[in-house]
């Protein structure tokens, strides 16, 4: 069931100071109910994983800067500071990494961790503190979970680990959860499991979830909506039918098309020609101009702007929805749930 808006992204913009300037994100717009999936799709260096940074406030302040502005639950999350800021992370936000080795520190055990995190955002004692970790690797259903409490996170196969990051990220009920490519590591019995639990423990704590992807097979199953991004742009969005299978921006065309599906043995798949732009010297119009195959003079010039509709779109000649019917409609990554 989704509710009330929980989350409200407005023109957000972060730029990378470094040896050289580049700016990874461009006007992001996003809006997420109580209890809703976002699926974010796009190639790598789209952007997606330096939303999700922001959106935590990740990023080096020292060679960042990020402008616009990030609502959650109607808190200005860039202006939180100190205590705020430490509550945020964890209590209102968590995330789970793409990488479960780098959420635990190799000197503490996995119960020791949760615990830590617990106690840091709760007044428990450290009593309470253990049942909950403790239920929480069994809601995730690790085996033999009470052993576990006193394992490190190099002792665990990869599923597992997954399994305890997950805990972790969710042991103090976070309002939204950030899921960064969660299962890219996994073999495919061990993502449907993950998707599955995920999906499970969502709508048992109710929580809102940003999942990012490169498997739409996955994001078909497990998200409410789809928004597609590149270069560091929304370039669509909308309910997850009206995208994969009408999509409007040729970009997303090409994602789709360039999916394996049930049926496709022995056919080659088709691949977007050219590569992505440099961040540090964007075009001046669409950044995927130079590589579509519908782009007029317009596109070159300016840069496409969203228009108020369910299904939106940010291109200067999108197709026509029914012209496409994408074979990722057919995608089957994990068995549906009623």
């Amino acid at each position: 069931m989704t509710g009330a808006q929980l989350l409200s992204v407005q023109d957000l913009s972060v730029t990378f100071f470094g040896a050289r300037t580049l700016q990874a994100l461009h006007g992001v717009n996003l809006e997420l109910a109580r209890g809703e999936t976002l699926g974010l799709l796009g190639e790598s260096g789209s952007g997606k994983s330096v939303t999700l940074r922001t959106l935590l406030r990740l990023n080096p302040p020292q060679s960042s800067r990020v402008q616009g502005r990030i609502l959650v639950d109607g808190q200005d999350v860039l202006a939180l500071q100190g205590q705020a800021l430490q509550h945020y992370r964890g209590a209102v936000v968590s995330m789970v990494f793409q990488e479960s080795g780098l959420a635990f520190d190799p000197v503490y055990t996995i119960g020791q961790q949760m615990i830590e995190m617990i106690r840091a955002h709760e007044a428990v004692d450290k009593a309470a503190a253990h049942k909950r970790a403790l239920h929480m690797l069994e809601r995730v259903q690790i085996p033999q979970a009470r052993r576990r409490m006193d394992t490190y996170a190099h002792e665990l196969s990869g599923g597992m680990r997954q399994r305890a990051m997950i805990a972790l990220a969710l042991c103090c009920k976070p309002k939204l959860l950030l899921a960064d490519e969660p299962t890219t590591a996994l073999d495919a019995t061990v993502q449907i499991q993950i998707l599955l639990l995920l999906r499970e423990l969502q709508r048992e704590l109710g929580m809102a979830v940003i999942f990012v992807t490169h498997d739409i097979g996955a994001a078909v199953e497990i998200s409410d909506r789809l928004a597609v991004m590149y270069a560091g742009r929304i370039v669509e969005q909308g309910n997850v039918a009206d995208v994969i299978t009408r999509p409007k921006h040729p970009y997303t065309q090409g994602l789709m098309r360039s999916t394996v599906a049930p049926g496709m043995r022995g056919k080659p798949l088709a691949a977007i020609v050219g590569a992505p732009p440099d961040l540090a010297c964007l075009p001046a119009g669409c950044a995927f101009a130079l590589r579509c195959g519908y782009a007029i003079k317009t596109c070159l010039a300016e840069v496409p702007q969203f228009a108020a509709a369910a299904h939106q779109v940010a291109c200067w000649n999108p197709l026509v929805p029914t012209e496409v019917v994408s074979s990722a409609a057919h995608c089957n990554a994990m068995p549906a749930l009623s």
